[in-house]
């Protein structure tokens, strides 16, 4: 239980996928205008990561690796990660309508989101077992979900400050991208 909570923290806070590992970076800067769509994009991000984590690490574990055919886990995991991603598409669409129409474009962008692979790639290189790669990737997900939400309130504020006319756009998105990265990097003290 120690290990799966210092996992998590450590996922979550510590080595945050976005302002540490700068996975993730392109939804990250594109979706974070409004905290409302920040944190529908933080949802689908927790639902995809986590299933797509177990799902991984069950073809890793009970395929890829008894048949030794662990050289071809990137384009595997690719596939189910996009498979994964259309179903839960498919099965929004057709069981809660609200939901599938508030989310809208933001379910086929995480297909394309690096973070999602990044974390399956991560439970194999840290030769995690199938729970603590679900743990890995529930909590990895929720510290985007964090990052983002607050990029996105940080966001909301300086649309209506005086920004100087060189910092307005894009490079204050980036500069506070970049004060966000060095704040989250006072939790490393943690574990």
């Amino acid at each position: 239980m120690k290990e799966l909570f210092i996992i998590a923290v450590g996922s979550a806070l510590v080595n945050n996928v976005v302002l540490s590992q700068f996975l993730g970076i392109c939804p990250f800067l594109g979706v974070s205008k409004k905290i409302e769509t920040a944190a529908g994009m933080g949802g689908a991000v927790i639902f995809v990561i986590t299933i797509a984590s177990f799902c991984t690490s069950l073809i890793y574990e009970f395929i890829l690796q008894p048949f030794h055919v662990e050289y071809l886990q990137t384009i595997v995991f690719i596939l189910v990660i996009a498979a994964l991603v259309q179903f839960v598409e498919m099965f929004l669409k057709k069981t809660m309508q609200g939901l599938y129409q508030a989310l809208g474009v933001y379910l086929p962008l995480i297909t394309t989101n690096c973070a999602v692979l990044g974390v399956a790639l991560n439970n194999v290189q840290y030769e995690y077992n199938i729970l603590s790669s679900v743990v890995n990737g529930f909590a990895t997900a929720v510290g985007f979900t964090i990052a983002i939400v607050i990029m996105a309130g940080i966001r909301e504020k300086t649309e209506h400050n005086d920004v100087p006319e060189s910092f307005r756009g894009t490079p204050i998105v980036l500069l506070t991208a970049a004060l966000m990265s060095i704040a989250f990097f006072g939790f490393s003290g943690l574990i």
